[in-house]
């Protein structure tokens, strides 16, 4: 059981990149799944979820509205997040996470990087 984070990269302030969060082991569709971002130096950070496994409810960081936007593909077993018109100050590696009643899993993180 475990999930894999990938898509992370380098690019220039305004681009954009999709982030991909796979579930292996068990079914992403029956859990709630967020990313998480961890910059140098701070705090890990909530940044989207779907806060319900079916997908009725989602949060976004204010500091993201507008630009990220989180989904599904259940064909797949992978939660995507989409990230447009990054900024520096989004740089930070990125993690997925599921809850459940079990206990939480965390993806291994992939990093992004935004020069400007």
């Amino acid at each position: 059981v475990q999930l894999q984070a990938s898509g992370g990269g380098s690019v220039q302030t305004g681009s954009s990149l999709r982030l991909s969060c796979s579930g292996s082991g068990f079914t992403l569709n029956d859990y709630a799944i967020g990313w998480f971002r961890q910059a140098p130096g701070k705090h890990r950070e909530g940044v989207s979820c779907f806060s319900l496994p079916d997908d009725s409810s989602t949060y976004y960081a204010e500091s993201v509205k507008g630009r990220f936007t989180i989904s599904r593909d259940n064909a797949k077993n992978t939660v995507y997040l989409q990230m447009n018109s990054l900024k520096p100050e989004d740089t930070a590696v990125y993690y997925c996470k599921r809850w459940g009643s079990s206990g939480n899993l965390w993806g291994q993180g992939t990093q992004v990087t935004v020069s400007s």
